[in-house]
C-alpha cells in the first residue's frame, strides 16, 4: 500500500470539502479521551475538566500515542447547562472515572419553561475555559490532526436543563410550548458554537441525542426538532456534523436536511439502507459499537467490525458515542492499524 503523503487534518478537511482522499478517515466528534493518556501524564479524570491546559494535553494524547485522526473537547455534556445556570457536580475528589452530571435543573416543572438568557452567558460557566483548550490545542497537534469539539442540539439541551419526562409528555401534549423553549436554546446553541468558531475549531458536532426515533416518531421529529436544528446549522459556517443515536434509519433524510455538512449515526443504524437512501456523495460518519467493541472486544473484533464499516460505505470511520476512557491501548492501535492497510 502507497504510504500516504497527506496529514490527519488535511484529509479531514478535504473529505468535508468533498475532495479526493487516499483512505477512509478514522476521527469523532465526541469524547476520546483515554485513561492511557491521562496516566502518562498523571492527571485524575475529575481535573481535566476544570483546567484549560490540561483538558488539551489530555485531549492530545489520544492521536500522539495512537494516530487517532482527532483530538475534541470538551469531554462532558453539561457546558451548556452549565452556563445556563444549572449547578453540576464534577465529582472533584473521585479516583475513578466519572463523568460530570446536573445536580440541580433550573427548570422544575411546566410554568417555570419561560426561561431568560443572560447577556453575558459565553462568559459563565465553561464555555471560555473550553474556547482556550481549543486554542492550545490547535498550538499544539493542528498541524497535523483535526481540532473538534461539540455542542447539544436544543432538544437534548432541553432535556438537560429540566426533567426529560416532562420534556417528552409536554412534547406530545404542548409541542408550542416546548418549541418556544427550543427556539431559545437553538440561540444558545449558535452562540456558544460561533464562539468555537472563533477558536479555530475545525468542526463542530452538534450532539441531539435525545431525539433518537427509539423515543421520538419521525413525523415528531420532522415537525418539532427539524425546524431547530435547521436554525443552528444556518448559522454555523464552518464544518459540522449532526449527531444522533440509536434507530435513526427512518430520520436520515430529516437529518440531511438540516442542514448539516455530515451526518453520525451509531451502531443501531443500517449503514448500506442508509447509502442507498442518501447517495453516493452523502456525508455519513459511523458506526462501531465503542464500548462493546472497542472496550470490551479483542482486537480481531475491533478489525473485522472496522472492516465492515467501510464496507458498508461509511465516509469516515466513527464511534457511536463517546469512546469509553479505559478503552485498550491494543484495540485502539488495532483499529488504527486496520484503517492505514485496509484494502492494502
Amino acid at each position: 500500500m502507497a504510504v500516504s503523503t497527506i496529514s490527519s487534518k488535511e484529509r479531514i478537511l478535504r473529505l468535508f470539502r468533498g475532495e479526493e482522499i487516499d483512505r477512509v478517515p478514522c476521527f469523532s466528534g465526541m469524547g476520546n479521551i483515554t485513561t492511557e493518556g491521562l496516566n502518562q501524564l498523571g492527571y485524575r479524570f475529575a481535573t481535566v475538566h476544570l483546567d484549560a491546559k490540561k483538558m488539551a494535553e489530555s485531549a492530545a494524547t489520544t492521536p500522539k500515542f495512537f494516530g487517532f485522526e482527532s483530538a475534541v473537547v470538551p469531554f462532558d455534556l453539561t457546558v451548556e447547562a452549565e452556563a445556563l445556570g444549572c449547578e453540576i457536580n464534577v465529582y472533584a475528589h473521585s479516583e475513578d472515572i466519572l463523568y460530570p452530571t446536573i445536580k440541580e435543573k433550573i427548570i422544575h416543572n411546566e410554568e417555570e419553561m419561560e426561561i431568560e438568557i443572560s447577556k453575558d452567558l459565553l462568559q459563565k460557566g465553561r464555555i471560555q475555559l473550553v474556547k482556550e483548550a481549543i486554542k492550545l490545542l490547535q498550538e499544539e497537534i493542528g498541524g497535523e490532526y483535526a481540532v473538534g469539539t461539540y455542542v447539544l442540539g436544543p432538544f437534548t439541551l432541553a432535556g438537560q436543563i429540566m426533567e426529560l419526562n416532562e420534556l417528552l409528555k409536554l412534547s406530545f401534549k404542548k409541542p408550542d410550548k416546548v418549541g418556544r423553549l427550543l427556539d431559545l436554546l437553538a440561540d444558545v446553541i449558535v452562540m456558544v458554537a460561533k464562539e468555537y468558531e472563533s477558536a479555530g475549531v475545525d468542526y463542530i458536532t452538534v450532539r441531539e441525542m435525545g431525539a433518537t426515533s427509539d423515543v421520538l416518531s419521525p413525523r415528531v421529529f420532522k415537525s418539532l426538532i427539524l425546524p431547530y436544528l435547521q436554525k443552528v446549522f444556518r448559522e454555523l459556517k464552518g464544518n459540522t456534523v449532526l449527531h444522533i443515536c440509536g434507530k435513526t434509519n427512518d430520520i436520515v433524510g430529516f437529518m440531511m436536511e438540516s442542514g448539516t455538512k455530515a451526518i453520525s449515526v451509531d451502531q443501531k443504524n443500517d449503514i448500506s439502507e442508509t447509502r442507498k437512501k442518501l447517495g453516493r456523495d452523502a456525508l455519513i460518519f459511523g458506526n462501531y459499537d465503542p464500548y462493546n467493541v472497542l472496550v470490551r472486544g479483542d482486537t480481531e473484533l475491533v478489525r473485522s467490525t472496522i472492516g465492515r464499516c467501510i464496507e458498508e460505505g461509511v465516509s469516515a470511520v466513527w464511534p457511536g458515542c463517546d469512546i469509553w476512557p479505559t478503552v485498550p491501548p491494543e484495540n485502539m492501535k488495532a483499529m488504527m492499524d486496520e484503517i492505514t492497510n485496509y484494502g492494502g
